[in-house]
C-alpha cells in the first residue's frame, strides 16, 4: 500500500472516529426547551426592539452564518472545507432557525468544530508525546494572521499548519529563555488545558456562541447574556467587582486590553495599556497559567478576586508585532473608589511675551453621580459637576486666564452629568439628540440659566474618550464655546438597554446619539480641532475597529447660538502648534512612534520559524524602536538606554510622553485667548 493511500485511509479512520464522537456527543449537548424559547426572544427583540430594525431575512442569516463561522474558528485552523460546505445550507436558514427554534443544526456545527478542534489537541499532545526535534533552521514562515485565508481542503494542510503553530510556539518560548524541558511543560500545560476546557463545553456554552453570532451580526454593542454572564454583568454595574479595573475583550485566540478604568489598580500601577495582549495569569506566587485560546469569561474569572490580593499577568506589549516580547507584571486587586474616578485641577504656567500665563485644566476621568444620593432628594451628594464647579470655582480664585477639561481616557458615564456639566459653560441650551428606532427625537440639555465660567475653554481628548466624553466635546465645538484638541474620539455613539428574557438577558441597542449639529457620534466619533498623535492605534481600539458597527449619519439640527468662532483662528492656531511640535522632543517622540507601530503592522503579517532570521527580525525592530527612544532621551538631557526595556511605571523622565498633550493644550488656549483679545479690542 502507498504511503498516499495509507494517508488517505488514515484520514478516512479520522473522519469516521469523529462522526462517531459527534454522534456520542450531540446526545448530550443538544438544546433545550429554554433555550429555544429564549432564541425566539431574541429574534422578536432584534426584529422589533433594535435601532437598526434589520429585516431578519436570507441576507442576514449569511452574515450571521459567517459571524458564526468565525466565532467557531476565526483562524481557519480547525475546521476543512468540506465541513464548512455540508453545513452551507445554513446560510439562509439561519433566521428560520431562531425563529422556530430548531436549534439542532447550528449545535451540529458547533459539534463539527469541537470534534476537529478535539482531534487537533490530542495531535499536538501526540507530537509532544514523540518528542520536540525542532532545530530551528528552516525557511517557513507563519501567517499571523488567517482571518481571510481559504480553508483547508486536508488534513495534510492542516497538519502543516499546525507543525508551524507548534514549531512557532516552541521558538517563541526557546527565545524567552526556555530550555527544551520547560518547552514541553509549557505546551503541554497549554495544550492538555485547552482540551481540558474544550471537553467541559455544554448546551449553555454553544447557545451562547451562536447567540453571540445572531446578535453580533447586527451590531457588536448587541448581546446576548446568559444567566451567569448576566449575574457578572449585574455585579459591574453596581460596582462591587473587585479586581484590577481593566476592559477586556477577545481578540482572537488572545484576550486584549480595551480600557482601563480610571482610578483603578491597573491604571494607579502603569503596567498595561490600551491594546496589551494577555497570555498567562497566575495568583499570588503560584505559576502563571497559560491562558492562550481560553475563553473571556474563564479569564476574567482568573483576574478577578479578593481585594488586596496579587495578581501575576503575563503580557504582550501593544506594540509588540509577535508573540516573543511578552514580559510578567503584578497588580494587586482593588475597589474602584469614588474618590480616585473624582475631578481634580491644577495650574499650568505658560510664558509669554506680555507675562506668564496661568492655565487653569482639570481631569474628568469618567462622568459619576452617587444615584442613591441623589434619588434619595440629598442636598449633598458627590458627582462629576458638582467636583468640577468646585474646581473651577478654586481655580477663578487664583486667577486663570483660560481652562482645559482634560477628557483623556475618560469612557462616559452618566448622561445627565454631561448635561449639567456644559452648563457650567453655556446659559441653558440643547447637548445632545437622542433618536430612537421609530425615528422618535428627544433633546437633552440644560436648563439652568447662566454660567460658572465664560472663559477662554479647551477640551482635550483621545481614542478612549467616548461616550458622555464624545457628546460634551462635540456640544463644545457645536456652539463654538472652545477648542477640542486631541486625537480622535472612540466613536461611541449608540445607546443600549437591559432587558430580561425568559431565560438570560439580551443587551440591544436602542437609541442613537446626535450632536446638535445633527452630526452622530457614532463610528467617527468628534474631530479635533488641532490633532494630536495618539499612541493608541485606532485600528485596534475604537468603534470603527468593531465587527457590524453602525454607521456615521445624520439628522437635522437644532436651533442653537454661537458662542464663539474658533474656526477663524485655526490656521494660525495650527501653524504655532506646529512649531512648538515640531521641536519638543516627546511630541517628536509620539509621532515618530504611531508611524512605527503603523509601518511595522503593515511589513510582518508573518514570522520566521528559523531561530536566527527570527532573532534578527526581532533585534531589528528593537533597534528601531530602541533608536527612536534614544533620540527623546537624548534630546531631553536623559542618559541613552542600551537595550529596550519596559519601563512602563518605571519612567524616570521627571516629565512622562503624554503629559506633553496637557501642556501644549494649555499653550494652544493661552494662544487663542490671546488672539480673541485681539479682536475685541480691534488689532487683529
Amino acid at each position: 500500500m502507498s504511503l498516499l493511500v495509507v494517508l488517505r485511509h488514515t484520514a478516512f479512520l479520522t473522519l469516521v472516529m469523529l462522526l462517531s464522537s459527534a454522534q456520542l456527543a450531540l446526545a448530550q449537548i443538544q438544546p433545550d426547551d429554554a433555550q429555544r424559547q429564549a432564541a425566539l426572544e431574541v429574534a422578536e427583540s432584534l426584529r422589533y426592539g433594535h435601532y437598526a430594525e434589520t429585516p431578519l431575512d436570507d441576507d442576514w442569516s449569511q452574515l450571521a452564518f459567517q459571524r458564526y463561522l468565525e466565532i467557531l474558528d476565526g483562524q481557519r485552523a480547525f475546521l476543512l472545507e468540506s465541513d464548512v460546505d455540508e453545513f452551507r445550507h445554513l446560510e439562509t436558514r439561519i433566521d428560520d432557525i431562531i425563529f422556530e427554534g430548531d436549534l439542532l443544526p447550528a449545535y451540529e456545527l458547533y459539534q463539527r468544530y469541537h470534534d476537529r478542534a478535539e482531534h487537533r489537541f490530542e495531535w499536538l499532545l501526540d507530537a509532544l508525546d514523540d518528542g520536540l526535534d525542532f532545530t530551528y533552521e528552516s525557511d517557513m514562515r507563519l501567517d499571523l494572521d488567517r482571518r481571510e485565508a481559504e480553508w483547508a481542503t486536508s488534513e495534510d494542510e492542516l497538519d502543516e499548519l499546525w507543525f508551524k503553530r507548534l514549531k512557532n510556539a516552541a521558538l517563541t518560548l526557546d527565545i524567552s529563555g526556555q530550555d527544551d524541558e520547560q518547552i514541553e511543560a509549557n505546551l503541554r500545560q497549554r495544550y492538555e488545558g485547552q482540551l481540558s476546557r474544550l471537553r467541559q463545553t455544554n448546551g449553555e456554552d454553544v447557545f451562547g456562541l451562536f447567540m453571540a453570532a445572531v446578535t453580533s451580526s447586527i451590531d457588536p454593542h448587541t448581546e446576548y447574556l446568559s444567566p451567569r454572564q448576566g449575574e457578572s454583568f449585574d455585579i459591574q454595574m453596581r460596582l462591587s467587582l473587585e479586581g484590577i479595573g481593566a476592559m477586556l475583550q477577545s481578540d482572537g485566540e488572545y484576550v486584549k486590553v480595551t480600557s482601563l478604568v480610571p482610578g483603578g489598580p491597573a491604571d494607579r500601577a502603569g503596567v498595561l495599556e490600551p491594546a496589551d495582549r494577555i497570555v498567562g495569569v497566575g495568583q499570588e506566587d503560584e505559576d502563571v497559567v497559560n491562558v492562550v485560546g481560553m475563553r473571556l469569561d474563564e479569564v476574567v474569572d482568573l483576574i478577578r478576586g479578593p481585594k488586596g490580593t496579587v495578581v501575576r499577568l503575563e503580557v504582550v506589549p501593544a506594540e509588540a508585532v509577535d508573540m516573543t516580547r511578552s514580559s510578567t507584571v503584578e497588580i494587586t486587586r482593588d475597589t474602584v473608589d469614588l474618590e480616585d474616578q473624582a475631578a481634580k485641577g491644577e495650574i499650568i504656567k505658560v510664558e509669554r511675551e506680555d507675562g506668564i500665563k496661568r492655565i487653569g485644566v482639570i481631569n474628568i476621568p469618567t462622568f459619576y453621580v452617587d444615584f442613591d444620593a441623589w434619588q434619595s432628594g440629598a442636598e449633598e451628594f458627590r458627582s462629576t459637576t458638582r467636583d468640577v464647579a468646585r474646581e473651577v470655582e478654586r481655580l477663578k480664585g487664583e486667577g486663570i486666564d483660560g481652562l482645559v477639561l482634560d477628557l483623556r481616557n475618560n469612557g462616559g458615564g452618566a448622561l445627565q452629568e454631561a448635561n449639567s456639566l456644559l452648563g457650567l459653560f453655556i446659559d441653558r441650551g440643547p447637548t445632545v439628540q437622542v433618536r430612537d428606532a421609530r425615528g422618535r427625537i428627544n433633546l437633552y440639555g440644560d436648563t439652568e440659566t447662566g454660567t460658572l465660567y465664560d472663559g477662554p475653554l479647551a477640551v482635550l481628548v483621545n481614542r478612549l474618550s467616548a461616550s458622555a466624553s464624545e457628546i460634551l466635546a462635540g456640544a463644545i465645538q457645536d456652539y463654538g464655546r472652545g477648542l477640542v484638541l486631541g486625537s480622535s474620539t472612540f466613536g461611541k455613539g449608540t445607546v443600549q438597554t437591559l432587558n430580561d428574557l425568559s431565560h438570560g438577558q439580551i443587551k440591544l441597542t436602542r437609541a442613537k446619539f446626535y450632536r446638535i449639529s445633527g452630526e452622530s457620534t457614532q463610528h467617527r466619533g468628534v474631530e479635533p480641532d488641532i490633532l494630536f498623535p495618539d499612541m493608541v492605534d485606532p485600528e485596534r481600539i475604537g468603534e470603527s475597529s468593531l465587527e457590524n458597527a453602525l454607521e456615521w449619519d445624520t439628522v437635522q439640527a437644532v436651533q442653537y447660538r454661537h458662542y464663539g468662532e474658533p474656526w477663524e483662528y485655526l490656521e494660525t492656531l495650527r501653524s504655532r502648534h506646529r512649531e512648538r511640535a515640531d521641536s519638543h522632543p516627546n511630541f517628536v517622540y509620539l509621532q515618530e512612534r504611531v508611524e512605527l507601530a503603523r509601518r511595522m503592522r503593515e511589513e510582518h503579517t508573518s514570522v520566521s520559524l528559523d531561530r536566527e532570521q527570527r532573532q534578527r527580525e526581532v533585534e531589528a525592530r528593537d533597534a528601531e524602536q530602541l533608536s527612536v527612544e534614544n533620540r527623546r532621551r537624548q534630546a531631553l538631557g536623559m542618559e541613552p538606554l542600551e537595550e529596550l526595556i519596559d519601563a512602563r511605571g518605571e519612567d524616570d523622565d521627571e516629565e512622562p510622553v503624554e503629559r506633553v498633550q496637557v501642556t501644549e493644550a494649555a499653550a494652544i488656549l493661552a494662544d487663542y485667548a490671546e488672539l480673541t483679545r485681539r479682536r475685541l479690542a480691534g488689532r487683529f
